[in-house]
């Protein structure tokens, strides 16, 4: 097996080799490109407003605890909730008052022991 020193392969297509072809095309290409750049901008998605109402399982998620545990708490009272048709939402301000609620009442409890 011998080794031959490596050379780039060059075709010619009328006259000229592949590389000046395409550095020729490269040039042209370049000439119609407009010469600010795209506005990116646009290109991306736009981003989607915050949730204001969840699904018990959405709210449970926020609050780390069981979908069961949840909906006991909304039977309770616990949480509000609301019903749109037969879904029930939560909205996120009643899950950050219900976190909110349970820290005070951690906070005293634990103040008069």
């Amino acid at each position: 097996m011998s080794t031959l020193p490596h050379r780039p392969v060059t075709w010619r297509v009328n006259g000229e080799t592949r590389a000046t072809e395409i550095a020729e095309l490269l040039a042209r290409l370049a000439t119609l490109m407009p010469e600010q750049p795209p506005d990116t901008e646009a290109l991306l998605p736009k981003a989607l407003p915050a949730r204001v109402l969840l699904t018990v399982e959405e709210a449970a998620e926020r609050l780390h605890i069981g979908k069961t545990k949840t909906y006991a708490l909304i039977k309770a009272g616990e949480i509000e909730s609301v019903l749109i048709g037969r879904l029930r939402r939560i909205h996120i301000d009643a899950v950050n008052a219900y976190a909110a609620r349970l820290t005070r009442q951690q906070a005293t409890a634990h103040r008069a022991a």
